[in-house]
């Protein structure tokens, strides 16, 4: 699944070199193994955050968003609610981390909602504000997931 305004479109390659590296190492047995935090790809052009956590409420969070790297979020095993936005236009909740590539943003009135269970992926791009870990219902879920940061 793709989805994106179409003046971004011609310049996302989500099938170049970088997120075949990406895709293969999700595609490898053992995720479940993994440490948790960084497990190294290819340097800083590809590697994988290992994180467990229990989805909260979506109201609770605000969007993310990244300017170096595109995420390639995999759910190994629970599953969770992952609201995406365009980037364009959402206030800043705090000024962008350059070092950490990270910054938090207002969530819109409205956001398209992505139901991810275990084996399902995500490919979001710099210009895609997102929201992840979010529980589906009332009840929160214990999630194992690795996030591959794929260099823009």
């Amino acid at each position: 699944m793709l989805v994106t305004n179409l003046a971004h479109a011609n310049g996302n390659d989500y099938l170049n070199q970088r997120f075949a590296k990406a895709y293969a190492f999700l595609a490898q047995d053992g995720l479940e193994a993994l440490p948790l935090g960084r497990n190294e790809i290819d340097g800083d052009d590809v590697f994988a955050n290992v994180q467990e956590y229990d989805t909260v409420a979506a109201a609770d969070k605000q969007m993310e968003a990244h300017r170096g790297y595109y995420d390639v979020q995999f759910v190994v095993s629970g599953q969770e609610l992952l609201q995406y936005a365009q980037l364009d236009g959402l206030a800043e909740c705090q000024p962008f981390d350059e070092e950490n590539d990270f910054g938090l943003y207002e969530a819109p009135k409205e956001c398209t909602d992505v139901v991810l269970h275990a084996g399902d992926l995500a490919v979001l791009a710099p210009e895609d504000a997102h929201k992840p870990g979010c529980a589906l219902g009332s009840e929160p879920c214990h999630v194992r997931k690795i996030v591959v940061k794929v260099r823009a």
